[in-house]
């Protein structure tokens, strides 16, 4: 295994503070310059003018663009992750502060799921996956106006009810969560794990809100005021706790036997956990989601149940898969016939699950990464329809994995897939669009440097500099299968998308094209630019075009950070639209929404609109967005 090294990042001597409370900005050793956005048609930029060359290239950046001062670095990375207690009670109108909103943005809302808040008021921090549920709405074309309105409010889950005491506005953390270890609640005998915060993804389908989470049902928000409608439930009414795919005359079958009442019981798991990553089959107009059964984490074989949805909710489609090995999976992708799985492989850690059982560390530290022993990534190819006739299917056996050579990845997101077919049938490709990282680097016990023992962020843990591709980064993985002889002939091939090898994630394309072929994807990534936090956090919106292997890309100014990206159509051209991203301005701790024109990306005039999300209501980071067109 590779040895890490990772970036000294000093923190400032200053007063014991929890770092996830709002503290006063520390004074750095240069004074920053006025933040600014930079448009660039490629990462290099000499004296504010744009130019041509190597995509890969660090950007050439004046002094007084950059703060190279590794306290400021160290504050810069916590204000990401500031508790917002906060909640809007009537939307507010945000101040445009650069350009204006065009006349022809579409109407509509966009949901901008993501954590709140990371301490109480009784000694306990999280981890910003155990953060509560935040949800933010920026709602434009609203009442026949032009001014667009922004509204947050925390998702009233079953945790956020118990913790959350209205009448004072205080907090007592009762979960421990998956990630996180209380200090001033109950550690031994608390079986409080499976903390369902509705914090990761955002989902608008058939009429209705959905906040989702990596792990329990969605919560369903009224879409005008944010207030909390209550639990959906999506799949148990699609599976009884009996139909669950079990096979009791194998070993493994009668330990989840054994396992599934303690789980359900003790730690209030349900038989199967949703995961908060669905897909959308824009040609078929249907909701993709899957599940896993809750004894998977413990157990070395892994159930995928798949759902397919029509616009009102009603089940059309429902597929089971049961793999020999143990997978974590986060994110997947979809094209006509095939989910696709890329085998996120763990194992258990026996001593850290007797320490997480007794309290004494995560739950999470009973699992640990298990890459494969051949230098390999598995990618399994599940038929979506195998009993429908004429259905594009190559006869191989779907559990068997296919090997991309010479790699071990940890997939993390996934951007978009499609399959098309070659020589009169006998030959189908698959493109992927996804992000990725290494195993060496990926670490259950320190996702976004979280440390546990002390409630504080390292940011160099997220900024180590390992080699090429071991940070997260872009990838187009092609897939052949060739029937011509007779037989399978398979072919897996894997590498950087375009060529582009700077850290990023979040891949997003227009959401028209989801499971087509797409000519372009937009993402999260890092400029480089700043020596103390070279690969995290974000700082440059990329739009990426797959055919002619060009790379744009919009920057923020100095002390900025952006988060997913997010396309909003506007015509029938796939890039004729505009590109939604969060600007977190950490050193003024500000958030700003930010307009791109999606066509000139890379262009000086990229910038369409900024607008200031008064400080008051100032949030910390969020993960995944969902643009709701109105009807």
């Amino acid at each position: 295994m590779q040895t890490q090294t990772c970036l000294q990042i000093i923190p400032p001597k200053l007063p014991s503070s929890t770092v996830h409370r709002v503290i006063p900005s520390p004074p750095t050793k240069t004074p920053p310059a006025p933040p600014t956005s930079i448009s660039i048609s490629t990462s290099s930029v000499v004296n504010n003018r744009v130019t041509t060359g190597n995509h890969n290239k660090t950007p050439i950046a004046s002094p007084n663009d950059v703060v190279e001062d590794s306290t400021a670095a160290f504050w810069d990375y916590q204000f990401l992750f500031v508790s917002q207690r906060s909640e809007t009670t009537e939307p507010v109108a945000l101040r445009v502060v650069d350009g204006a909103v065009p006349a022809d943005f579409p109407a509509g809302t966009y949901y901008l799921a993501g954590p709140g808040i990371f301490s109480d008021d009784h000694g306990s921090t999280v981890h910003p996956l155990d953060g509560h549920g935040y949800l933010r709405a920026f709602v434009f074309g609203s009442e026949s106006t032009e001014e667009v309105k922004f509204m947050a409010r925390y998702v009233e889950t079953e945790a956020q009810k118990e913790e959350h005491d209205p009448e004072t506005d205080t907090w007592r953390f009762a979960y421990r969560g998956p990630f996180s270890v209380l200090k001033g609640g109950q550690r031994v005998g608390n079986t409080k794990v499976m903390k369902n915060v509705a914090n990761t993804s955002v989902l608008v389908w058939g009429g209705r809100l959905l906040c989702m989470w990596e792990g329990g049902d969605p919560y369903e928000i009224e879409s005008r005021s944010l207030d909390t409608i209550g639990k959906i439930d999506l799949i148990d009414g699609c599976d009884s706790i009996s139909d669950v795919g079990i096979n009791f005359r194998d070993p493994w079958g009668l330990a989840a036997r054994l396992l599934r009442p303690v789980l359900y019981g003790v730690f209030k798991m349900p038989p199967k956990r949703m995961l908060s990553h669905y897909k959308l089959d824009a040609q078929k107009n249907r909701l993709l989601t899957v599940s896993c059964n809750a004894e998977d984490m413990l157990l070395p074989r892994s159930n995928f149940t798949f759902y397919e949805f029509d616009s009102n909710f009603k089940l059309l489609h429902k597929q089971e898969f049961n793999i020999p090995d143990q997978l974590m999976i986060h994110d997947w992708a979809f094209t006509d016939s095939y989910y696709i799985i890329f085998a996120n492989r763990i194992k258990l850690d026996v001593l850290g699950a007797m320490r997480a059982v007794s309290g004494i560390s995560p739950m999470i530290t009973a699992l640990s990464v298990n890459p494969s022993k051949n230098m390999t990534t598995p990618i399994y190819l599940l038929p979506r329809f195998p009993n429908k006739e004429n259905e594009l299917i190559i006869k191989r056996d779907w559990r068997v994995p296919l090997e991309a050579p010479s790699v071990q990845l940890w997939l993390l997101h996934v951007g978009n897939a499609y399959q098309n077919l070659e020589d009169t049938g006998n030959k189908i490709n698959f493109q992927i669009q996804a992000c990725a990282c290494s195993y060496h680097w990926f670490n259950f016990h320190k996702l976004f440097g979280y440390d546990w023992h002390n409630g504080k962020l390292d940011p160099s843990i997220m900024n180590v500099n390992q080699g090429q591709n071991t940070l997260p980064h872009l990838l187009q993985v092609s897939i052949t299968l060739d029937t011509a002889n007779g037989t399978c002939a398979e072919k897996c091939e894997v590498e950087p998308l375009n060529k582009w090898t700077k850290s990023a994630d979040f891949p997003v394309i227009n959401p028209a094209f989801s499971g087509t072929k797409n000519t372009y994807v937009y993402a999260a990534a890092s400029s480089g630019s700043r020596l103390a936090l070279p690969h995290f956090p974000f700082d440059t919106v990329a739009k990426l075009n797959v055919l002619n292997k060009s790379v744009h890309t919009w920057s923020v100014g100095s002390r900025r950070f952006i988060g997913e990206p997010t396309f909003v159509p506007k015509g029938i051209e796939e890039d004729d639209g505009y590109v939604l991203v969060v600007e977190y301005a950490v050193s003024v701790q500000k958030c700003y929404l930010v307009i791109l024109n999606a066509k000139k990306i890379g262009e000086t005039d990229a910038l369409v609109a900024r607008l200031e999300v008064p400080r008051h209501l100032n949030f910390p980071l969020g993960f995944h967005g969902f643009w709701a067109a109105s009807k």
